[in-house]
């Protein structure tokens, strides 16, 4: 499976790199592909060098004026005219998407996906990891959203919120009939 991992590239805590790092092993160990931002810094190199250690290939799709960033050594490695672009492009690569902790550029990849799948237009599960109850707010929102008829399809329907790692994998190997 080709898992689009949306995620910060700051450098964190622990309490946020350690269950990264615990997700990047399950994605690795089982094979899949980690479709991201390509950046070798923060959150995302803890991502990629975990689910490279664990034998997992890496799909990086970064941006021009980010390229100096760009992890070397992938497996593949597309540089993006723009942020608009490089969402479509990262969006296309993947059967699945987690979105970890980041600021407003993953809370705009997240809502993306969401409003796409609110139309119709995939059907891709799509994970939110509220680690350390980072999303504990947003969760809320969207909670109030679907209950005050905001949301055309139930909230279940969008996406899937897991509190671990473990419980994020489960949930996509599931969700495709991997087994």
């Amino acid at each position: 499976m080709n898992i689009c991992v949306f995620l910060s590239a700051a450098d964190l805590d622990e309490r946020y790199t350690r269950p990264a790092q615990e997700f990047a092993k399950l994605l690795g160990k089982g094979g899949h592909t980690l479709v991201w931002g390509g950046s070798d810094v923060g959150l995302m190199k803890v991502v990629a060098d975990g689910v490279q250690e664990a034998g997992g290939r890496l799909a990086g799709v970064s941006v021009q004026f980010l390229a100096a960033k760009a992890r070397p050594g992938v497996d593949e490695m597309v540089i993006a005219k723009d942020l608009a672009e490089r969402k479509k492009l990262l969006l296309e690569r993947a059967d699945a998407v987690v979105i970890m902790v980041g600021g407003t550029g993953t809370l705009d990849e997240a809502t993306e996906i969401l409003e796409l799948k609110k139309h119709g237009h995939t059907d891709k599960p799509v994970v939110l990891l509220n680690t350390a109850g980072f999303y504990d707010g947003l969760k809320e929102q969207f909670r109030r959203m679907d209950a005050e008829g905001f949301l055309p399809r139930p909230l279940t329907d969008l996406v899937f919120f897991a509190e671990e790692p473990v419980g994020a994998m489960a949930y996509l190997e599931e969700s495709r009939g991997i087994e």
